[in-house]
């Protein structure tokens, strides 16, 4: 269904696999996940149409930039290289991890060349720790760097439930917009001005929807929830990634099915604005 990158029109959403777990803190496996969604998305167990109308099965609605190969380069270099080539391109980047601090390269690329980027950062966790176990990269400190270099304007967080004393410091230092899960649904707040990048980790669904993850956290999301979210964002969205997926925790495969609706929904979405 999908196309070659060097085959499409200016501002096709493409998937890029980003295999990268080294940064996890917990429980390693993240990296294996970018080809299991893929097998998930082309399941016939489902077709290609989102629930809001958008036929992804037409020839060139998407393409695929395949898996990010790494070589002695360092990760983070050659993450960030490679969603700006994507961008050089006009395309619109759709990156599958990894765990969570591949946003952090990411959102670099994006920064340099879309100006004013908000980013609506679903998850249970905040990711801004200053440092985690001595490694300022960590996978619970990429909005603190992304804020600190300015990569983005605005991070609005949606679905947090295990915010520490200092995270709520680091958000008050970093003008970041939190929204807890105990305050959810949030539908007005969707409605954002400007591009918009998505960066949906996993574990922001409850883990009875999403038990493939390395950090469960009870109390999350439905699935109906985070669609409801995704189909509300009025701007338009620039990219997204979707990441902390951990296939060797979905013994039943049940959250590769729910990473596969999440992404066809999120580019459905770009589709359509």
């Amino acid at each position: 269904m999908a196309l070659h990158p060097n085959a499409v029109k200016l501002g096709t959403p493409v998937i890029l696999g980003v295999p990268f777990d080294a940064n996890s803190s917990w429980l390693r496996g993240a990296a294996g996940a970018p080809p299991i969604i893929r097998v998930a998305l082309n399941s016939i167990s489902s077709n290609w149409w989102t629930e809001t109308g958008v036929d992804l099965g037409v020839e060139g609605a998407f393409c695929d930039a395949g898996d990010l190969k790494f070589t002695f380069d360092e990760p983070f270099a050659a993450i960030e290289r490679k969603v700006g080539e994507l961008l050089d391109k006009g395309l619109r980047p759709v990156c599958l991890g990894g765990d969570h601090s591949i946003t952090l390269p990411i959102v670099r690329a994006f920064g340099k060349h879309i100006p004013g980027l908000t980013i609506l950062h679903f998850d249970a966790h905040p990711d801004l720790y200053d440092e985690l176990e001595g490694n300022r990269l960590s996978h619970a400190c990429p909005f603190a760097r992304i804020m600190e270099e300015g990569a983005a304007k605005r991070l609005i967080q949606i679905g947090i439930r295990t915010m520490t004393a200092h995270q709520r410091e680091q958000a008050k230092k970093f003008g970041v917009e939190v929204i807890e899960m105990r305050q959810l649904p949030v539908l007005d707040r969707m409605n954002v001005d400007g591009p918009i990048y998505i960066s949906f980790d996993m574990d922001a669904f409850d883990p009875a929807f999403a038990p493939g993850i390395s950090h469960r956290e009870p109390g999350g999301m439905s699935v109906r929830e985070a669609i409801a979210h995704i189909h509300t964002i009025t701007g338009k969205i620039a990219g997204a990634d979707i990441v902390e997926f951990n296939p060797a925790q979905d013994h039943t495969q049940i959250t590769a099915t729910v990473a596969a609706k999440l992404l066809k929904e999120i580019l459905g979405k770009m589709i359509l604005n």
